[in-house]
């Protein structure tokens, strides 16, 4: 089966970026013990930088067999996409697996990216909101945002405007443009979840604005001219 268009783009991200991405702290103790797994990491990922995918792989392989989840995540993407040698979806799943059961977010995010697209494993949607809702408690933007909107549409969960407004105001705060506009939305209608705030509003548009959102910057623009606009005092009744 063949990835969805953002699925394509998530994937095409993640292989040009997978250097960067960031792990949670690892206890000293345990630090200390992956160290030679860290270091099999590190040189993998210096060889992929140059464009040495075979040898890459391989020493994120060997790294992910220590346990260090950036390697099985990296070792995961590398056999998902082919690179370095023959693409390898299920075994691209089992290590995207050990590396999201290993508490790593962007695992866990891209792994419920697969089970909402149905992209290799089966589709789930209870399965991709469970594993949206790990990463998103632990800071995730993008697995914040994507939870969010289940809650507001009631897709795998209750609808829950309430809660659906907590988890895009976090990724609001992580960034987010399509939150950041949302956001601003609750604070100026409240919705019955917030109390109208057309200050908080206004802030939530100007990032979003900042962004280079076009309708945050039309919704500036009006609350600028209804602030602008004279008013008028009521005319006396005529004698």
């Amino acid at each position: 089966m063949s990835p969805s268009f953002a699925m394509r783009r998530l994937l095409a991200g993640l292989t040009a970026t997978l250097a960067s991405v960031a792990c949670q702290p690892i206890p000293y103790a345990v630090a200390a013990a992956q160290a030679p797994a860290q270091t099999l990491t590190d040189q993998a990922v210096h060889q992929y930088e140059a464009g040495q995918q075979s040898q890459a792989l391989e020493e994120f392989r060997r790294a992910a067999e220590q346990g260090n989840r950036l390697a099985q995540f990296d070792y995961a993407m590398m056999l998902l996409n082919g690179e370095g040698g023959t693409a390898d979806p299920n075994g691209a799943v089992h290590w995207l697996e050990r590396a999201a059961n290993a508490g790593m977010t962007q695992a866990q995010y891209v792994y419920g990216k697969m089970f909402d697209d149905g992209y290799v494993v089966g589709k789930s949607i209870p399965q991709a909101n469970l594993w949206y809702e790990k990463a998103a408690k632990q800071g995730h933007v993008q697995a914040q945002a994507a939870i969010a909107n289940e809650y507001f549409i009631g897709r795998g969960v209750p609808k829950d405007y309430k809660a659906a407004f907590g988890w895009y105001e976090k990724a609001a705060r992580g960034g987010d443009l399509p939150s950041q506009y949302i956001v601003a939305s609750y604070y100026e209608r409240g919705y019955g979840v917030v109390t109208p705030d057309l200050e908080r509003a206004r802030l939530w548009y100007e990032k979003a604005a900042a962004q280079g959102d076009v309708a945050a910057q039309g919704k500036l623009d009006a609350m600028n001219r209804e602030r602008t606009q004279p008013s008028f005092p009521a005319s006396s009744p005529a004698r």
